[in-house]
């Protein structure tokens, strides 16, 4: 069984940063690929940043040169630095894993605003 628990949410005034963590239990491996996604009340969930298991990484445009993700295999954890934050950034955040299909953490709440 995967299991996925993010933190780090909260909430931040608008140029702040945030660094959110989301820990892997089970059969995790360093292959796998995890990332982070996001999502706002009457939108789709919205892609922000992916990682492989070599370190290569992908970021939304929305939020490149602001947005850092990165992993720590020995810890099965994915993190997400967040800088600059806009109000536009104000979302639930979920991270997941890809173990033959997706698995989701239960969201993390980022609130920005002044």
């Amino acid at each position: 069984q995967v299991q996925l628990v993010e933190s780090g949410g909260g909430l931040v005034q608008p140029g702040g940063s945030l660094r959110l963590s989301c820990a892997a239990s089970g059969s995790i491996f360093n292959i796998n690929p995890m990332g982070w996604h996001r999502q706002t009340p009457g939108k789709q969930r919205e892609a922000v940043a992916t990682i492989t298991g070599d370190g290569s990484t992908t970021d939304a445009d929305s939020v490149k040169g602001r947005f850092t993700i990165s992993r720590d295999n020995a810890k099965n954890t994915v993190y997400l630095q967040m800088n600059s934050l806009k109000p536009e950034d104000a979302a639930v955040y979920y991270c997941y894993v890809v173990i033959l299909k997706l698995y989701w953490g239960q969201g993390t709440q980022v609130t920005v605003s002044s």
